[in-house]
Formats: structure tokens, sequence, C-alpha cells
């Protein structure tokens, strides 16, 4: 393992994380408001810390190995979630310790939305801005719009964006060089989310508030800058259009690069994931569309399909927005919520969960071992379409699926043994491990009322579910730094 190589490029990838404090910092002194200087300072600890980092390595060149790559993109979100905190710590307003401020940093750029703070429409709009802002950034993965700049930083990319990317399937490429397939995710995220901040403003969104809440809805992270979330709105329009983008979000961006190349919608109708991912929304917000209908006194039938369809959606994207408290439902409803959580959006999107496509290859997975018991010797391919998938491939899902099972029982077993109750902490874990935020119990308005040894252990659990698992997990094996 090269450090000296891992060293200079999380000094330069600090010193271009400081740039995005200064549009919180203009954006304070636009409204004339105090936290300003909090921005400042964290801008100049950011540099010097990026500095001293560099400086040493910069004459250091040389290409990625598999190894480097794993370590950069931990390294990178663990500093990174220490360094996005600093505002918030430096910020005495707000009056966070250190614990909280790096729960909310990490939490928005894992894009999981859970949050410790309250008081949200007496906030200051560069802090408000700043937390959708790490969302933006953590939405399509820091290190992907890394690798589109690393022809300037004179280090290959492969190996961070394989690292980085989600889903089981990581060598398949957009364009024949790495760059340009990060640079091609980036331009379809930023015109979504450019279209998305216009739908919300021509709905009656104040700038602010559309672009704010663009980056939440793109990113599916679910932060807001009101308390009561989209819900403050109270508007059926603007929960349509945060539907659509919150659906766009969730759907694998190689699909909307491939339909935007094309002009031919169609790729999306042929795609198995995304039939998959269409199909699950669709019988999540059915079924607690009748639950709303059949058991819930106070909607009638169009409130039902208004808060059915933008529930599940919001949910199943592990996005998190939310138009009322959802825990004082019929408790089917809020526990069908977190289940359909689990899949997430699909493979290469910024939704969170185990992904959509794995979901599918474990049925068909499943699918398989009932032929072969009834066929004992038949020859049963695995095929997602018409193309087969390698046992590689089928295998590394059955691994990722008891991993992230094995993770979930552990994590929530810890929370337990600290002392808080079952439902709080299923919720909780199964919230932050699959990065979609709102949870039950203790946790159904935010995560403040957790000690701070909970929280530590739930921020891990963030990073696990936007890592995927094994990225983080193989820190913690032998082979891995063995020479």
């Amino acid at each position: 393992m090269r450090f000296t190589i891992i060293q200079r490029l999380v000094g330069l990838l600090l010193m271009l994380f400081s740039i995005t404090l200064l549009p919180p910092f203009i954006i304070d002194l636009i409204y004339g408001e105090d936290a300003g200087t909090a921005f400042f300072f964290s801008y100049v600890v950011l540099v010097v810390l990026g500095l001293v980092m560099y400086l040493p390595a910069r004459n250091v060149r040389g290409d990625f190995r598999l190894r480097d790559g794993f370590m950069v993109v931990v390294l990178f979100w663990v500093v990174l979630g220490m360094a996005g905190a600093l505002p918030l710590v430096f910020y005495s307003d707000l009056a966070v310790s250190f614990t909280d401020a790096v729960f909310e940093s990490i939490s928005g750029l894992t894009t999981t939305g859970a949050t410790v703070l309250t008081g949200l429409d007496e906030m200051p709009h560069g802090i408000l801005f700043y937390r959708q802002e790490l969302q933006w950034l953590g939405g399509m993965g820091i290190i992907v719009l890394a690798v589109a700049v690393m022809p300037m930083l004179g280090i290959g990319g492969m190996q961070l964006y394989r690292a980085e990317a989600p889903g089981p399937v990581k060598d398949s490429k957009l364009t024949p060089r790495i760059a340009e397939s990060a640079k091609a995710l980036w331009y379809i995220y930023l015109g979504l989310t450019i279209a998305c901040s216009l739908a919300y403003w021509l709905a009656g969104m104040n700038v602010f508030d559309a672009v704010s809440h663009s980056f939440a809805t793109l990113s599916t992270g679910g932060f807001s800058t009101h308390d009561a979330s989209l819900g403050y709105f109270n508007s059926p329009l603007i929960e349509a259009i945060a539907v659509v983008f919150m659906f766009l979000g969730g759907v694998n961006f190689a699909l909307h690069f491939a339909v935007v190349r094309s002009y031919n919608l169609m790729h999306y109708i042929r795609d198995s994931e995304f039939q998959m991912y269409a199909i699950t929304l669709l019988v999540a917000a059915t079924s607690i569309i009748a639950c709303f209908y059949s058991q819930y006194a106070v909607f009638d039938l169009s409130d039902a399909v208004r808060q059915g369809v933008f529930n599940a959606v919001s949910m199943a994207t592990t996005t998190g927005f939310t138009t009322s408290e959802f825990s004082s439902w019929p408790a089917f409803i809020p526990v069908m919520l977190i289940f359909v959580g689990f899949m997430g959006g699909c493979g290469g999107s910024t939704g969170g969960g185990m992904k959509a496509i794995r979901l599918l290859l474990l049925i068909k997975q499943g699918q398989r071992e009932l032929m072969r018991l009834i066929h004992p010797n038949a020859q049963v391919v695995v095929k997602l379409g018409k193309k087969p998938m390698s046992e590689t491939v089928v295998e590394s899902v059955w691994g990722f699926s008891a991993a992230y099972v094995a993770c979930f029982v552990i994590i929530m077993l810890v929370m337990m043994f600290s002392g808080v109750d079952q439902v709080t902490a299923f919720s909780a874990v199964a919230s932050t491990l699959n990065n979609v935020g709102p949870g039950l119990g203790e946790v159904s308005a935010n995560y403040a009322s957790l000690n701070d040894l909970d929280k530590w252990v739930l921020c891990f659990s963030m990073l696990l579910g936007r890592l995927e698992i094994f990225t983080l997990l193989v820190m913690f094996t032998p082979a891995f730094w063995r020479k």
C-alpha cells in the first residue's frame, strides 16, 4: 500500500472540500446573519490541514492499486465526516456537541437524513443550506466527483470508482474513459437538480427552499429547511414534484445516460431492475392506500392516494421526506415502510438500501434452487433480462446479503445492550444502515435523545450502508494489511 499517494490525495480532496464552505458563507452574508464566521474558520482549518497533508507528498506520483482505492474511500468519508462537522461546532448558537455535529455531518454526506437538530425554521440560512449541500455532494458520491478531476491531479481513478460505485456489478463504464464516466454521471445529476429546482419554484417555493429541497430530493437525502419537512408547504403539487424526482433519483444513472444519449425511453421499460423497482413501489403504494382508506378514517380516497404514493416513494427510495408523523399511523404502514427501505433504489442510483438489483438476483437465485429440487440434473442459469449472470456475481450477492443481515443484527443488539428499546433500536439501525432517516419510538421525530455511544454506533451504520458494507468491513480483515 502506497501511503504517501493516499496522503497526497486526501490532502488535495480536503482542500477541494473546503471550497464547499464558500456558498453557505456567501448566503449568510446575503441574509445578514451571524453564521459566516463559523464557515470562515472552518475553511481556514481545512485548507491548512489539507496543505499539511499535501505538501510533504506533493512530488509523489503513481497509480492506485485496489487496496489504495479502498483505503482512500474509507479515509475520505471518515475524515470528511469529521471535517464537515466543523461549521456546526464553530457556530456556538447551535449549542451542539462534537458527537452531534459529526452525526449530522455524516448523516448528510451519506444521504441518510437522520437529524439531531430542531428549530430549523429559526436557523440561519447558511447553516440550512450547508446541510442540504452535504447531501447533494454525497448523493452521487464525492469520490466520483474526484475521479472526474483526477486527470488534473495526475492520479488514475479506476480503483476509486470501483470502490465507491454502488451495486454488485462495478466494472461497467458509461464511456471508455473512467473520468468521462464520472463527468457523465454528474452532468445528468446536475441537470436533474436544476429541473427539480425550477419545478419547486414554479410550484410556489421561494428560490432558497426550491434549491435546498432539490438538493435533498435528487440525492435522496431527505433533509429539509423546515421542521415539518415537506409537510410545511401542505401542497399536493409540491409533493407530486417530489415524487417524480425522488423516483428518478432512485433509478440507475446509467439508464438515465442511455436514455439521454439515445433519446429512447424504452431503455427504462426493458431494464429488469427498473421493472423490479417500479413494481415494488407500486405494490407498496397500493398497500398503503388500501390501509389508509380502510382503517384510517381521517383520509378519504384522494387523501389516501396522496399520502400513500408520497410516503411509499419517499421511503422506498430512502429519501425520508415526510408530510406528517407516520409513526402515529396504523402499525402496518410504518413497519412496511421500513421494510421497503431495505430494498432502496437501483444499483448506480443515489438511493441507499440493498438495491433492487440484489433483491432481484436473490429472487432469481431462489427460483433456481426450486428448479434444482424438481430437476436435480438441470443446468439453470440466473439471467437479468436475456443476459446470464456469472456465478461470481451471484455469489457476491449472497455474500453481501449475509453480511448485511449480520451487520444489522449486531448493531441492533449493541443498541439494545446500551439501553435502547427494541422498536427504537430496530428502526434506528434499519434507517441508518439503509440511509433512510425517519424511525420509530424515540427516534420518530429526531435522534437527539440517544446517548453519544448510540450516535457513534449509528454513524458507523450510516457509513456501512453508504459504502455498501464490504468497502468498510475490508478494513477490519488482517489480509487487507498484509504485504
